[in-house]
């Protein structure tokens, strides 16, 4: 017991003197249990159904009414397949490219040429996602964008790229290629930089190329932080971008850029369903948590990355 106290009090003692540390510590932690984990108590509304008047504790109990509502809806697989269709889609092209950029920077040895690339390929992250889409919609227009007038001189009828629903996944896909792989390569090269010198003079010395030094030296001196990335990403497959795709939408394109997020907003949140939204933002938490934990057991089992 004297003990406890006596450790008790040398640990008052280093708070105190350390104040300030505990202090900058306390400001992210305050944030994250005011804004992510005290608002989790609200998930309750999903089993029952809310009344604005009696409030949360005051409304019903429904218990699973608003998930097999979700699940009986007609277009229920088809709203899946396309936020699982285009998540997959964007992971599939989108995971590789800042591995590829970084490793192709890694390479340049001019100081000004490298530099250039990076400040280019960093500049569309800062756009924001409405003068992006803008952006699309007016180079992809039929009657005044750039690919239309430049297939138009080929003898091409003009073409409404945003209204046919079989492209929709593409273009948004290759515009967040565009728009998030400089800034996501950072990482990598943040990775890369961090690689002992004298790998790259002992492979010099044994002749290797340059194509072998990257299978050899870089690519393994990424795998670590690429499996963390990784189940990071797999973690968050159905939490797709609600903004983008939202004005991205038209009544052509429709049939395949509704997805989950949408048809919560559109259903739940305008028709005022406020259990039906936070069921159907529960079931996407649940799928998510899943995913996290699955990938990370198996990338614990298959190598040594892992979240924990």
């Amino acid at each position: 017991m004297l003990s406890m106290q006596k450790e008790l009090g040398m640990s008052m003692k280093k708070m105190k003197r350390h104040w300030q540390l505990y202090v900058v510590v306390a400001l992210p932690l305050l944030y994250l249990l005011i804004f992510k984990y005290i608002p989790m108590a609200g998930v309750v509304i999903a089993f029952k159904d809310y009344n604005v008047i009696k409030g949360i504790w005051g409304s019903p109990w429904v218990g699973l009414k608003y998930f097999e509502q979700f699940f009986e809806s007609p277009n229920f697989w088809l709203y899946l397949k396309n936020t699982l269709g285009i998540s997959m889609y964007g992971l599939l092209v989108g995971f590789p490219a800042p591995i590829l950029l970084a490793l192709a920077l890694n390479e340049i040895r001019n100081g000004f040429f490298k530099s250039s690339v990076q400040m280019i390929t960093y500049a569309p992250y800062f756009i924001s996602t409405v003068i992006m889409v803008s952006i699309l919609i007016v180079t992809l227009s039929p009657n005044v964008g750039i690919i239309s007038k430049f297939l138009h001189a080929l003898g091409v009828d003009n073409t409404n790229f945003m209204g046919i629903p079989s492209l929709f996944k593409s273009i948004y896909v290759w515009s967040d290629v565009w728009q998030h792989t400089g800034y996501g390569a950072i990482i990598y090269i943040a990775a890369l930089s961090g690689v002992n010198p004298e790998l790259y003079e002992s492979a010099k010395v044994d002749g290797a190329s340059r194509v072998q030094k990257i299978i050899n030296i870089d690519i393994p001196s990424l795998i670590p932080v690429s499996v963390i990335l990784l189940i990071l990403n797999l973690g968050n497959i159905m939490k797709l971008g609600f903004e983008k795709i939202y004005l991205m939408q038209n009544p052509l394109n429709v049939s395949t850029s509704e997805v989950i997020s949408t048809y919560v907003y559109k259903v739940g949140l305008l028709s005022s369903s406020f259990s039906f939204s936070a069921a159907i933002g529960f079931f996407n938490s649940v799928v998510n948590l899943i995913l996290l934990v699955g990938v990370n057991y198996i990338a614990k089992k298959l190598s040594s990355s892992s979240l924990w």
